[in-house]
């Protein structure tokens, strides 16, 4: 059974366990990478998770940890963004993604946004999938640069 719950700054550490894992683990999908968090201190870990109005979730598998995602409210009126996205090996195929996708879109009409935007690393097609599955669509809005300098992410949009 997939359970997702919200988290805050006292879940620290299961924040950053989970994290960790998803800079080692796929580094190439992030903005940040694992040496910048590495050794980052309790107190950088509970701002991270003490954004205002962010919302952040953990989802599990029989109670073992398989999963996080991350919504902030957007730059503009009514909008929301996912980040943070990331399914632990154990959990893919298994609908963890679906589960987060879904806690993430339901907080973000709580807020009442009308968009929900989320940013993909080009070749990172099972993420692409899963987003396309859940409605997005690809803008022609230039992404962020990532770590290597070269590559930019793509920037998705979905209508709530």
């Amino acid at each position: 059974m997939i359970d997702v719950q919200a988290i805050g700054p006292d879940d620290w550490k299961a924040w950053s366990e989970l994290r960790l894992a998803a800079l080692e683990e796929a580094p190439f999908a992030f903005g940040s990478q694992l040496a910048d968090w590495i050794d980052a201190p309790e107190e950088r870990w509970r701002e991270r998770l003490s954004v205002p109005g962010a919302y952040q979730v953990i989802a599990s598998i029989d109670g073992t940890p398989a999963g996080m995602a991350g919504g902030f409210p957007g730059e503009e009126p009514q909008t929301a963004e996912l980040v943070s996205m990331w399914v632990a090996p154990a959990g893919r195929g298994k609908g963890v993604g679906n589960a987060l996708m879904t806690a993430i879109e339901d907080w973000a009409r709580g807020i009442g946004a009308g968009t929900l935007a989320l940013s993909v690393v080009p070749g990172n097609d099972p993420a692409h999938n899963l987003y396309l599955r859940h409605g997005y669509v690809d803008t022609d809005e230039p992404g962020d640069l990532m770590p290597d300098g070269v590559r930019r992410e793509i920037v998705m949009r979905k209508p709530l």
